[in-house]
């Protein structure tokens, strides 16, 4: 079986590190932490699609890696119904962070591979960071002990972006690109495209191209062909 323990110089783009995280600082620097060593507490990223919680924790294993500390991203989707196997071939990963709890809920044979693994880790002093969409007790999960251990994180509530947030993100995510983003661009993408940073930054690599190809500059009008062109 392929676990994909990240290859993080591939993997992590610059969208996806701690300096490119907006929202909550005190968050960031708590993962940072963790991600560094310099914190022992395990942490618990609750919130909705959107809020950054996989991006704080692709940013997290890349921290570690670079510190020269084992690192692994597990997105819990990938490997319902085989995660026993996917968190052994993990053992002796100074961080590891798992993403989705959500996924596994329900699933005892998964529950019980998480537990286990759990206990494992805290014993071997290597810090995990988890993230759901909810707070343990709200995942549905059915094992109760399971619940008892996730609940002992030092929790954070992740909200989305608002407006203005999503607006600095785009405007610094398109300067890394090269590409000059004035007001009324972002006015323009915000009120007709899909409005969750996942999408925004596929359209801005679909306009980087779009622009280089063209050699044009990033204006309403070019948007609106390019946009239309994409829906036709």
């Amino acid at each position: 079986m392929s676990t994909p323990q990240l290859p993080l110089s591939l993997r992590t783009p610059p969208d996806q590190q701690f300096d490119a995280f907006h929202g909550q600082p005190a968050v960031r620097d708590a993962v940072r932490a963790g991600a560094r060593g310099e914190a022992g507490d395990w942490l618990f990223l609750a919130g909705p699609a959107g809020s950054g919680k996989t991006h704080l924790l692709l940013a997290a294993c890349a921290e570690a890696t670079a510190a020269g500390r084992r690192a692994a991203y597990l997105p819990l989707a990938a490997f319902a119904g085989r995660l026993g196997d996917a968190l052994a071939a993990q053992e002796g990963s100074a961080l590891l962070c798992l993403d989705g709890l959500d996924a596994i809920a329900g699933s005892r044979e998964d529950e019980e591979a998480l537990f286990h693994f759990h206990n494992r880790a805290r014993a071997s002093g290597a810090v995990v960071i988890y993230a759901a969409r909810g707070n343990p007790a709200a995942l549905g999960l059915q094992l109760p002990d399971l619940v008892t251990r996730l609940g002992q994180c030092v929790r954070f509530a992740l909200e989305p972006l608002d407006d203005a947030g999503r607006r600095e993100v785009l405007r610094q995510r398109g300067f890394r690109r090269g590409l000059e983003l004035d007001d009324a661009v972002l006015d323009y993408l915000l009120r007709r495209v899909d409005r969750d940073l996942a999408s925004l930054t596929k359209l801005l690599e679909r306009i980087d191209r779009a622009s280089l190809a063209a050699q044009r500059r990033i204006t309403i009008p070019f948007l609106r062909t390019l946009l239309q062109d994409g829906a036709a």
